[in-house]
């Protein structure tokens, strides 16, 4: 219960952060940064939906290791990714981690029922957030974006999420 208030306070805190800045005419940030597997992500808000907690997701046989299953989020049937077993880290999360992390559902317009199991919720960034940035390698996915490194030397990889739920190897989970 203490997991979903406090995730709960986050999201009310980054609702008021966001109208703040729109009123006070200031940059507005752009990504949803997210911790999954010790790596950090940059997820654009515009395609990023609802925050929820960590909720029993019922399995789904024959399918690939990172598909954890579906779940029941807000009265709809939901796919759940693993985002770090998706993007090849293999991740043995024990049932407390599991409660401490989160389901970040794709927004509506992307119309894709699927959620990200992120290991943990880094708040907002926008570019002023970094002092430099790299291109994606040539061998990247088509969904790995720019690379932005922070003041602390932090590497923060962006991901399209709309390109991501069209790629191929989201789309067939069958194992």
């Amino acid at each position: 219960m203490a997991n979903r208030e406090a995730l709960r306070e986050l999201q009310v805190r980054l609702a008021s952060r966001l109208q703040a800045a729109r009123s006070e005419g200031l940059s507005v940030s752009s990504w949803l940064a997210v911790e999954t597997a010790g790596q950090y992500y940059l997820l654009p808000l515009a395609q990023s939906g609802e925050i929820f907690p960590w909720v029993t997701v019922q399995p789904v046989p024959y399918t690939q290791s990172w598909f954890l299953g579906v779940a029941n989020l807000r009265g709809g049937l939901v796919g759940v990714a693993d985002l770090a077993g998706m993007l090849g880290t293999t991740v043995t999360r024990s049932e407390q981690a599991l409660a401490e992390s989160s389901l970040l559902a794709f927004n509506a317009v992307l119309e894709v029922n699927a959620a990200l199991l992120v290991d943990r919720l880094a708040g907002l960034r926008g570019t002023e957030s970094f002092v430099s940035s790299e291109p994606p390698a040539p061998e990247s996915p088509a969904f790995f974006g720019t690379t932005y490194i922070d003041a602390g030397g932090a590497r923060w990889q962006e991901l399209n999420l709309q390109i991501l739920s069209q790629h191929p190897a989201f789309l067939s989970i069958s194992a």
